[in-house]
């Protein structure tokens, strides 16, 4: 199999169904071999803390991981996530909310240390 180029994930908005698909995607990547790292942007910051979501129940119900279970999958795959330090401050939340592992950031870095990634905005 062909090495793949890295991928760089910004999460843009706090809607948690585009959350879900940016978490897939990273641990989808990671799982082929190639490097991830996942950006959540302002309103997307705080879900990357590990909170229970409305419908979880029924995720589970049918097999499907929920937020949580696939921000876990996501750093044991070694998937880097950063959360943007303005949207944690706009959440009231702080970067000691996070679970170890993630880290705080801003999109300056992000593009300053792109290199050859693609990007991908979710």
């Amino acid at each position: 199999m062909p090495v793949l180029r890295g991928l760089t994930i910004i999460a843009v908005s706090g809607d948690r169904e585009r959350f879900r698909a940016a978490l897939t995607l990273a641990c989808t990547q990671s799982a082929l071999g190639g490097a991830v790292r996942l950006f959540a942007h302002e309103g997307a910051a705080a879900l990357l803390v590990p909170d229970d979501d409305a419908g979880d129940a029924a995720l589970i119900e049918s097999g499907v991981p929920t937020r949580g279970q696939l921000l876990a999958m996501a750093i044991d795959a070694g998937v880097s996530l950063i959360a943007c330090q303005t949207g944690l401050a706009i959440a009231g939340r702080q970067a000691t909310d996070l679970p170890p592992g993630v880290e705080t950031g801003g999109m300056v870095a992000i593009l300053a240390t792109l290199g050859e990634d693609r990007l991908v905005t979710i």
